[in-house]
């Protein structure tokens, strides 16, 4: 991982390369901005690409069904007019502001200076809650993430968890797995109902009440023991990978640092997506405002709106209102 200085000037700075980051990026270089991305993640896509890129997402205009990656992949083709520059695994220390631009600074050494900025940090930074047993495992057969379900084709998998990302990767991962358990220690799931009665007309073994109690192999896992709540019970079951779908914590990091008023835990903004900053707007999940719903397609929305604005903001002789993107061709 490099750490030498990097210097970027631009327009406009984007914090976060998921789907509303991403959206925003080709909206401002629709609007003629030249385009920074930072985000603490390796890819764009933000929690679409860590967390469920196989799943179908039903709620994008335009689309009846589209693959989360599609998706992604989607926007940073269409991003790619912009020609933005991306720096990922940067997380965002500081933000400066003065009269006419914002420096931001990230942990490894890069300097951005824009205009404006725009984040889009979606949660925040989000880290895996831990599974307690088998943590000398990690990378070695348990893992946190599946970003590609073909990484598993063949495997014996027990999914540990009772909420929709676990439920969804058992799903997903029935049609290329030897065989997929899932594992919770309630006998109650929180996940979508339809979720729910795919499960049950599954081939997926479903075991509860249950914890996970030990990990066991040499260089690879090769079996779970798990035990029974209740009973106390416990079977040794046959495992090549462990997707430990646990939950995730969630936290703005040094974000929350940069003296952005709040609504609740999200930055406040006002109807044009500025925030108490005036060079600094904010728009998806991580911008808040009284009665906000919170969908992808309501955070395109919001992009756009910050974009519009900035524009207006950082060259004097621009309007809000862009007119029709077909008369740019």
């Amino acid at each position: 991982m490099t750490t030498d200085p990097i210097d970027i000037d631009c327009d406009l700075i984007i914090i976060g390369a998921g789907p509303v980051g991403l959206y925003g990026a080709y909206y401002a270089g629709f609007r003629g901005m030249r385009v920074a991305v930072i985000d603490a993640l390796p890819h764009p896509g933000g929690q679409m690409t860590a967390l469920y890129p196989e799943k179908l997402v039903f709620d994008v205009a335009g689309y009846p069904a589209v693959r989360a990656q599609s998706l992604v992949d989607a926007l940073v083709e269409q991003a790619s007019q912009a020609d933005p520059v991306y720096l990922m695994e940067h997380v965002a220390m500081t933000a400066v502001e003065s009269d006419e631009h914002v420096v931001v600074t990230t942990d490894r050494a890069a300097t951005v200076t824009g205009k404006a900025m725009l984040i889009a940090a979606g949660i925040g930074k989000f880290t895996p809650r831990p599974l307690p047993a088998g943590s000398e495992f990690l990378e070695r057969g348990l893992r946190y993430f599946v970003p590609r379900l073909d990484d598993l084709a063949g495997h014996d998998v027990l999914v540990v968890g009772g909420g929709d990302s676990a439920v969804d990767w058992a799903l997903s991962l029935e049609p290329v797995a030897a065989s997929v358990a899932l594992v919770h220690r309630r006998h109650s799931f929180r996940a979508h109902e339809h979720s729910l009665k795919l499960l049950e007309d599954s081939s997926v073994s479903v075991l509860t009440p249950f914890e996970v109690q030990r990990i066991s192999g040499e260089d690879t896992v090769r079996s779970v023991t798990i035990v029974e709540s209740e009973t106390g019970e416990s079977r040794e079951l046959p495992a090549t990978s462990v997707v430990a779908a646990l939950g995730f914590k969630a936290a703005l990091g040094p974000i929350g640092t940069w003296g952005l008023d709040k609504h609740g835990r999200d930055i406040a903004i006002d109807r044009s997506m500025r925030t108490n900053r005036s060079r600094v707007f904010a728009a998806g999940d991580v911008a808040g405002h009284d009665n906000k719903v919170k969908l992808i397609a309501v955070g395109f929305a919001e992009a756009a709106v910050a974009v519009n604005h900035i524009a207006a903001l950082i060259n004097s002789g621009e309007q809000v209102t862009p007119g029709h993107s077909s008369d740019q061709a």
